[in-house]
């Protein structure tokens, strides 16, 4: 059947329409297109179902009993039938939607499916959620999973102002969510690309206010465009942990979002060394940071913010040079694995105190800037291009180092590899857990030949030297 077609309306109110119908086994489906606001969404029902909901409502005596239209057994899938009962049913709802502008009752609320894709029908049925559960949730002290939907409905409810609780059941009053996100610790938003449900609701780009959130301790946040999530800096004084994937194209969109307003910033600290036009507040609990999975191109001075990381995920992202980490003194755990990384010159100058570093999945061919690193515990470097045995060296005298993973690197095909990457780390060769297995008896004496090999070699290049100086001097030439 032709579908039918909205008319031009503002963002305000809502609409019914039955748009088509289809034939399902023995009985007619009618399909019927929702609009809320600027949203509009797909429902449906046969018409039993429709009796239903009439019984319930005029049960309740909410409305007249004569307003379905009646029943019929001979014909009823007809094709003259079907679009006559298409257009009553179609008045039949839209005198429902009249009848109730706002209170909508909670059977018309469920069989329209308010409660999935409308703002009002959403946060009753969050905060009949929470009248039930709400107190056993934070006993429990468990993560919290909502949607950005949710967390938008929420939003616009409180923007309009109006009363917490439109429909007179106490159950669904908007007060439930509110005490409820002032007390919760822990939080995850999980939103998606493309349509949500049958719907045309896009929820990556809805806009969110986490400001009603606090004492959150731990947030983990994805499929949200950073530029929509509103309110999170009001968490700054309880957070501890902040997970941001697939949201950020910089890190100073999460961390300081009114960057974009001022011409020179700085965190606030005793003492200021130049004129700025404004002085940003630090996380002041942030102990772990994950970014991971994001567009990230560069380490920007925004982590001058988060000077108590002591865990921080930059993983699968696009950045190219380490910087700025000299600013977090606390650091001790980076993951930079799966980035563009093609050098590392100078990075021990901003990672001093770094116990574990995964650099796997870049670019690198030398290992030249690691070798001052002497906190560094464990290091992976797999998935990179590292071709030369010679490039151990840079690692082999980290006196603390306990794994190395080199996996997928095109020196691994070297014959006797492990023991010639062993060998390079002298008489701490024991102790090195390579490529996560551990060192055997076998490889330990093989690493003990290749180190006289290289200590004969050394002695024979130091002779080689001194006679050459003395040749030099014999012949005259010299200082």
């Amino acid at each position: 059947m032709e579908a039918a077609r909205f008319p031009a309306e503002d963002s305000e109110g809502r609409d019914a329409r039955i748009v088509g119908s289809e034939l399902v086994e023995n009985y007619t489906v009618y399909i019927i297109q929702v609009k809320a606001d600027f949203h509009q969404w797909t429902v449906k029902h046969r018409y039993s179902d429709f009796h239903d909901l009439h019984e319930k409502l005029t049960g309740e005596k909410m409305v007249d009993k004569n307003l379905l239209p009646p029943k019929k057994i001979i014909g009823k899938n007809s094709r003259s039938l079907v679009e006559k009962r298409q257009k009553e049913l179609e008045v039949y709802l839209q005198t429902l939607l009249a009848k109730f502008p706002t209170a909508t009752p909670k059977v018309l609320s469920s069989f329209l499916h308010f409660h999935l894709y409308e703002i009002n029908g959403i946060t009753a049925a969050l905060s009949e959620e929470l009248f039930h559960r709400g107190e056993q949730l934070l006993l429990a002290g468990e993560v919290f999973n909502i949607r950005p939907l949710q967390l938008y409905a929420i939003t616009q409810q409180l923007r309009k102002g109006k009363p917490t609780c439109v429909n007179g059941d106490a159950k669904t009053d908007l007060g439930h969510i509110l005490d409820f996100t002032c007390r919760l610790k822990y939080l995850k938003i999980s939103g998606t690309r493309g349509p949500v449900g049958t719907s045309n609701i896009q929820e990556h780009l809805l806009p969110f206010d986490l400001s009603v959130f606090k004492s959150l301790q731990q947030i983990e946040i994805n499929h949200c465009e950073a530029k929509h999530i509103q309110g999170l800096i009001s968490s700054k004084p309880t957070l501890a942990t902040l997970s941001i994937q697939f949201s950020a194209a910089s890190m100073k969109d999460i961390l300081v979002p009114e960057a974009s307003e001022f011409d020179h910033w700085e965190p606030e600290c005793p003492v200021l060394e130049c004129p700025v036009t404004a002085i940003v507040p630090t996380w002041k609990s942030l102990t772990t940071l994950d970014m991971s999975h994001n567009w990230i191109s560069n380490i920007d001075d925004s982590v001058k913010l988060i000077r108590k990381i002591e865990f921080l995920d930059l993983s699968h992202n696009e950045i190219s040079t380490v910087e700025n980490l000299q600013h977090l003194y606390n650091l001790i755990h980076l993951d930079l694995s799966y980035n563009k990384l093609a050098s590392l010159e100078g990075v021990h100058a901003k990672l001093g105190n770094i116990k574990t570093l995964n650099l796997a999945g870049n670019l690198l061919e030398s290992l030249c800037g690691l070798n001052k690193l002497y906190s560094l515990v464990n290091l992976d470097l797999s998935n990179n291009k590292i071709e030369q045995i010679e490039e151990i060296r840079n690692i082999g005298r980290l006196p603390c180092l306990e794994k190395l993973v080199l996996s997928n690197n095109p020196l691994t095909i070297i014959p006797d590899y492990r023991t010639k990457v062993l060998a390079k780390f002298w008489d701490r060769a024991s102790e090195v857990c390579l490529d996560n297995t551990s060192t055997t008896e076998k490889e330990l004496d093989t690493v003990e030949v290749l180190k006289a090999i290289e200590k004969a070699k050394e002695a024979k290049n130091k002779a080689n030297n001194s006679n050459k100086k003395v040749l030099k001097y014999t012949n005259g030439v010299g200082p």
